[in-house]
């Protein structure tokens, strides 16, 4: 049997892209690159860049996985996160309103979400402009990671907080378009963008299986507001049942794209109860932010959040007013 070739690069020097540190995607250029070892060749390379703007001494060897092609699309990505990172500065140095009361999370029926996504993160790092983000010292004393929302879906998010809450609507169930086949058709969108059998493409199928697994495990405990919960044990009931058409389904077959983004709102609680490392934070929000920022775009936000909202009727009110 012929030996195994070895893999080719993915960037070449001379080729401008797109490299993290930290948290933030940087204007690079490849100035070099090398196999990470010389008596291996299939184990990769390793490649030399220089920042855009930076003084030479910032010139650095990263490995593949911390470069991004530079597409319109990854452009986008590196847009979102610095947004997303502003934000966070300026939520952090905004002085609380003197008798405020502190919002709610999302858990066990509250009717107010954040529309940002919080988590015990890493610290932070020195290439940031003055003008821009806040100094070093400063930052690093920031413990939060929030997930950038794109606008379009965070409107999608307060329709669906007042249809529910305001309107006392229900979602049609089953979707058309449930939670998991949003995830799968994501996976098909984003799989031929890796190359196949590196660390990132076991990435994304990590990332779809475990939103997979947080979606169904979290939605009745965390996802639903007050009113859905009468539809919920009906639901479940039906899956329970041996002869109805929803036995055998999992939660992410029967709901849809509303609950999905409830789910991304509701990511920071659910982190918080893991030990993942900041490495692994940061990778698991650039994988997150991915995905929002494909959700937001059409035809996907048209096709998935088209869900009918219907009125139970007043049997289906008192009985939730009854339960309260």
């Amino acid at each position: 049997m012929a030996p195994a070739l070895a893999p080719d690069p993915q960037f070449k020097k001379d080729e401008k892209a797109l490299c993290f540190h930290h948290e933030l995607l940087y204007d690079a250029k490849v100035i070099d690159l090398k196999p990470i070892d010389p008596d291996d060749k299939k184990s990769g390379f390793q490649y030399k860049v220089h920042y855009k703007g930076w003084k030479n001494t910032w010139d650095d060897w990263v490995p593949e996985d911390r470069l991004r092609k530079l597409t319109q699309e990854n452009r986008e990505l590196a847009n979102n996160l610095r947004h997303e990172v502003l934000a966070a500065q300026r939520a952090a140095k905004a002085p609380p309103a003197a008798g405020k009361k502190k919002p709610q999370g999302s858990a066990r029926g509250s009717e107010e979400r954040q529309m940002s996504v919080t988590a015990a993160g890493p610290r932070g790092q020195k290439r940031y402009r003055d003008q821009d983000l806040e100094k070093e010292e400063a930052f690093q004393t920031r413990r939060a990671v929030r997930i950038y929302m794109p606008d379009r879906l965070k409107s999608l998010l307060v329709d669906d907080w007042e249809n529910v809450t305001k309107q006392l609507q229900l979602v049609q169930l089953p979707s058309s378009k449930p939670a998991g086949l949003i995830l799968d058709e994501y996976f098909d969108y984003e799989k031929p963008r890796r190359r196949r059998g590196s660390a990132e493409a076991d990435i994304l199928e990590e990332v779809i299986a475990g939103l997979k697994e947080y979606f169904n495990k979290s939605l009745g405990r965390l996802l639903l507001y007050r009113f859905e919960r009468e539809q919920f044990f009906d639901i479940h009931t039906r899956m329970e049942s041996g002869t109805s058409d929803l036995a055998g389904k999992t939660l992410a077959d029967i709901y849809g794209g509303e609950h999905l983004l409830r789910l991304f709102v509701s990511m920071p609680e659910l982190i918080a109860q893991t030990n993942m490392d900041s490495q692994s934070v940061n990778r698991l929000k650039e994988e997150l932010v991915g995905m929002l920022t494909w959700l937001s775009k059409e035809p996907q936000v048209n096709t998935f959040f088209a869900s009918t909202y219907e009125s139970p009727g007043q049997a289906y009110i008192d009985k939730v007013k009854s339960s309260v």
